[in-house]
């Protein structure tokens, strides 16, 4: 057996010349009195005590921390007393991923898991925790495609804990628990009435977003990020070789998602749109820190700025501009009086790629031309997502039969 269970009730006293007898200690009646006492891997001291009468359990509890130092899987009682939350926020400072992703794991860790299992010891977790976790993520009415990251996030944090011995099993992979899927809702575009209702009902100053994400199939951030030299009329080219994103609630400039720059075509009329935008609002020069809150300062004429100037920040624009030209387009219902506007997931400005992908599909455009105008990663992912968007064969089919055949 690893150590050796201490009477702290009784001690041992040796009697000159006589048989060593048992005698009561200072502290016989109070507290408890086994300590099961081991020396662990570390070469420290460890201990655990059991009240009286609990002897058995203590020389079981040896026993059974012996047999899990030779089976290697032997947990240091202070670590698995760490909570989630204690270690959580030490995994999330030493991550290496990009600023913005950091960012990210902080919020969905404090908003959606401190919240519920911050205070849990590690070593305390089973299977059934996580799935009362996520019952009441889906109870708060988070989605699906929003569940997926934060659940990762917690997975990913158990998963270190185990590397680093605070438990010895991760509780996410069990068979028991089933992690969140992403809703597998197909893409619905707007139809050209309903883009050209909301550019109608946006504030001058801000329409052009409409003309540069339905006409360059652009994203928010590097909508946000379009600067004047980006913008090359001669050769009928847009360079999309930056975004503006927020870290902490802090804008930056960074490269486009993925780090894919791209070239897209610019249409006569969008470029014309460009044009009469920066007459009436000339371009204003910005500066940022490049990709980090420290990062060096540079500078860019943004074609697009608030009214005083500044960088458009998406927590800003999105309730305060672009939620009510919604409303006023009848895309969302009217708010009742003191109330804001509905949720609008399927209706943010990313609808505009979506409007911007099924015009070049609908025109017979190849999806490999598609996937490079929109920045996807592979053409793969681009016809996974808007594959029922392309023109249907059904017809093309009948009619090469038909030749054929009306000819033999």
């Amino acid at each position: 057996m690893a150590g050796h269970v201490q009477d702290r009730w009784y001690k041992t006293e040796e009697v000159p010349g006589g048989k060593p007898r048992r005698v009561k200690t200072d502290r016989h009646g109070t507290g408890n009195r086994y300590r099961a006492r081991y020396i662990g891997p570390d070469g420290t001291e460890k201990s655990k005590s059991f009240p009286d009468g609990q002897k058995r359990r203590a020389e079981a509890w040896l026993s059974k921390t012996e047999t899990d130092m030779a089976s290697g899987q032997y947990i240091d009682p202070k670590l698995a007393r760490t909570t989630f939350r204690q270690y959580g926020e030490k995994w999330v400072s030493t991550q290496t991923t990009d600023v913005s992703t950091q960012d990210g794991m902080e919020r969905y860790l404090r908003l959606h898991a401190f919240p519920y299992i911050g205070a849990r010891p590690l070593g305390s977790f089973k299977p059934e925790h996580i799935r009362k976790w996520l019952r009441e993520l889906d109870d708060e009415g988070i989605p699906g495609s929003y569940a997926v990251h934060i659940f990762a996030t917690v997975r990913g944090v158990l998963s270190a804990a185990v590397d680093d011995g605070y438990l010895t099993r991760n509780p996410c992979g069990a068979k028991s628990v089933r992690p969140p899927a992403r809703e597998s809702k197909r893409v619905v575009p707007w139809l050209p009435d309903r883009v050209f209702a909301v550019r109608a009902a946006l504030p001058t100053r801000y329409r052009l977003v409409t003309d540069v994400g339905g006409g360059c199939g652009m994203r928010q951030g590097e909508i946000f990020g379009l600067a004047d030299e980006a913008v090359d009329f001669a050769s009928g080219t847009v360079h999309v070789v930056r975004q503006v994103k927020l870290i902490k609630g802090r804008p930056v400039f960074a490269p486009p998602k993925g780090d894919k720059e791209r070239d897209v075509p610019l249409a006569e009329a969008v470029g014309n749109a460009i044009k009469a935008h920066m007459a009436a609002f000339p371009p204003v020069k910005v500066t940022l820190p490049w990709k980090t809150l420290d990062g060096p300062l540079v500078t860019h004429r943004l074609i697009l700025t608030g009214g005083r100037g500044a960088v458009i920040r998406r927590v800003d624009f999105n309730p305060r501009t672009w939620k009510p030209a919604l409303v006023a387009a009848g895309v969302l219902p009217q708010p009742r009086a003191g109330e804001s506007p509905g949720a609008a997931r399927e209706h943010g400005m990313h609808a505009l790629r979506h409007f911007y992908a099924s015009v070049l599909l609908d025109a017979g455009e190849n999806i490999k031309a598609v996937s490079e105008y929109l920045g996807h990663s592979d053409p793969a992912m681009t016809l996974r997502v808007y594959a029922h968007l392309m023109p249907n064969s059904r017809e093309r089919t009948r009619k090469a039969i038909d030749e054929v055949f009306s000819g033999a």
